[in-house]
Protein backbone atom coordinates (compact mmCIF):
# COMPACT_ATOMS: atom_id res chain seq x y z
CA UNK A 1 0.00 0.00 0.00
CA UNK A 2 1.47 3.28 -0.95
CA UNK A 3 -0.13 6.42 0.48
CA UNK A 4 0.30 9.93 -0.73
CA UNK A 5 -1.00 12.65 1.02
CA UNK A 6 -1.39 16.38 -0.60
CA UNK A 7 -3.19 20.10 0.18
CA UNK A 8 -1.27 21.12 2.78
CA UNK A 9 -0.06 24.79 2.95
CA UNK A 10 0.23 28.13 4.58
CA UNK A 11 -3.09 29.47 6.31
CA UNK A 12 -4.12 32.14 8.68
CA UNK A 13 -6.14 30.92 11.65
CA UNK A 14 -10.08 30.50 11.36
CA UNK A 15 -9.55 29.44 8.30
CA UNK A 16 -9.66 25.91 6.20
CA UNK A 17 -7.54 23.60 4.71
CA UNK A 18 -8.90 20.13 2.60
CA UNK A 19 -6.27 17.10 2.60
CA UNK A 20 -6.38 14.67 0.79
CA UNK A 21 -4.52 11.25 0.85
CA UNK A 22 -4.97 8.90 -2.32
CA UNK A 23 -3.82 5.92 -2.04
CA UNK A 24 -2.88 3.01 -3.87
CA UNK A 25 -3.96 -0.83 -2.89
CA UNK A 26 -2.49 -3.16 -5.56
CA UNK A 27 -4.18 -6.50 -5.55
CA UNK A 28 -6.47 -5.42 -2.28
CA UNK A 29 -9.33 -3.33 -2.29
CA UNK A 30 -9.38 0.45 -0.80
CA UNK A 31 -12.50 -0.20 1.32
CA UNK A 32 -10.78 -2.93 2.91
CA UNK A 33 -8.75 -0.39 4.58
CA UNK A 34 -9.46 1.74 8.16
CA UNK A 35 -8.27 4.78 7.11
CA UNK A 36 -6.79 7.35 9.91
CA UNK A 37 -4.98 10.66 9.78
CA UNK A 38 -2.13 12.17 12.22
CA UNK A 39 -0.26 14.79 13.09
CA UNK A 40 3.21 15.78 14.34
CA UNK A 41 3.98 19.35 15.27
CA UNK A 42 7.43 20.17 15.57
CA UNK A 43 9.44 18.61 18.95
CA UNK A 44 6.50 16.45 19.70
CA UNK A 45 5.09 12.72 18.98
CA UNK A 46 2.99 12.38 16.89
CA UNK A 47 -0.48 12.52 17.92
CA UNK A 48 -4.28 10.91 16.41
CA UNK A 49 -6.61 12.96 14.96
CA UNK A 50 -9.09 11.01 13.11
CA UNK A 51 -10.07 7.93 11.93
CA UNK A 52 -12.85 6.49 9.46
CA UNK A 53 -14.08 2.91 9.06
CA UNK A 54 -14.47 1.16 5.38
CA UNK A 55 -17.57 2.77 4.55
CA UNK A 56 -17.15 5.80 6.50
CA UNK A 57 -20.28 5.25 8.56
CA UNK A 58 -18.07 5.54 11.82
CA UNK A 59 -15.68 7.90 12.09
CA UNK A 60 -13.92 8.86 15.46
CA UNK A 61 -12.12 12.50 16.18
CA UNK A 62 -8.95 13.44 18.47
CA UNK A 63 -10.72 16.37 21.03
CA UNK A 64 -8.79 19.11 19.84
CA UNK A 65 -10.08 18.69 16.38
CA UNK A 66 -13.56 17.50 17.47
CA UNK A 67 -16.47 19.76 15.65
CA UNK A 68 -13.58 21.78 13.75
CA UNK A 69 -12.53 18.53 11.10
CA UNK A 70 -13.92 16.14 9.16
CA UNK A 71 -12.75 12.82 7.99
CA UNK A 72 -14.51 11.64 4.89
CA UNK A 73 -13.57 8.83 2.13
CA UNK A 74 -14.07 8.22 -1.55
CA UNK A 75 -13.77 4.58 -2.17
CA UNK A 76 -14.15 5.03 -5.92
CA UNK A 77 -11.24 7.36 -6.15
CA UNK A 78 -9.10 5.48 -3.36
CA UNK A 79 -8.93 8.45 -1.42
CA UNK A 80 -9.32 9.81 2.36
CA UNK A 81 -10.05 13.62 3.01
CA UNK A 82 -9.69 15.88 6.03
CA UNK A 83 -11.37 18.58 5.41
CA UNK A 84 -9.81 21.30 8.99
CA UNK A 85 -12.21 24.30 9.59
CA UNK A 86 -11.83 26.90 12.19
CA UNK A 87 -8.43 26.37 12.08
CA UNK A 88 -5.84 27.42 15.18
CA UNK A 89 -2.10 27.87 15.44
CA UNK A 90 -1.75 24.76 17.49
CA UNK A 91 -2.61 22.85 14.51
CA UNK A 92 0.30 23.56 13.01
CA UNK A 93 1.94 20.16 12.09
CA UNK A 94 3.05 17.91 9.23
CA UNK A 95 0.11 16.02 8.77
CA UNK A 96 0.24 11.89 7.96
CA UNK A 97 -2.46 9.30 6.91
CA UNK A 98 -2.09 5.92 8.15
CA UNK A 99 -3.80 2.73 7.24
CA UNK A 100 -4.97 -0.56 8.12
CA UNK A 101 -6.56 -3.86 6.48
CA UNK A 102 -8.17 -4.37 9.89
CA UNK A 103 -11.70 -4.63 11.15
CA UNK A 104 -12.40 -1.13 12.46
CA UNK A 105 -12.38 -0.88 16.27
CA UNK A 106 -12.29 2.10 18.99
CA UNK A 107 -8.40 1.36 19.12
CA UNK A 108 -7.66 2.55 16.40
CA UNK A 109 -6.66 5.96 17.69
CA UNK A 110 -3.40 4.12 18.54
CA UNK A 111 -0.29 4.48 16.25
CA UNK A 112 0.82 1.43 16.23
CA UNK A 113 -2.54 -0.38 14.79
CA UNK A 114 -1.18 0.93 10.95
CA UNK A 115 0.67 -1.15 8.80
CA UNK A 116 1.06 1.92 6.49
CA UNK A 117 1.99 5.19 6.39
CA UNK A 118 1.98 8.36 4.10
CA UNK A 119 4.80 10.66 3.67
CA UNK A 120 3.02 13.72 5.27
CA UNK A 121 2.13 16.85 4.06
CA UNK A 122 2.75 20.45 6.17
CA UNK A 123 0.09 22.71 7.56
CA UNK A 124 1.14 26.03 8.68
CA UNK A 125 -1.31 28.03 10.48
CA UNK A 126 -0.35 31.90 11.45
CA UNK A 127 -2.42 33.87 13.70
Amino acid sequence: VQLQASGGGPVQAGGSLRLSCAASVSGRTFSEYVMGWFRQAPGKEREFVAVINWSGSTTYYADSVKGRFTISRDNAKNTVYLLMNSLKPEDTAVYYCAADRGLYSVTYYQKKKYAYWGQGTQVTVSS
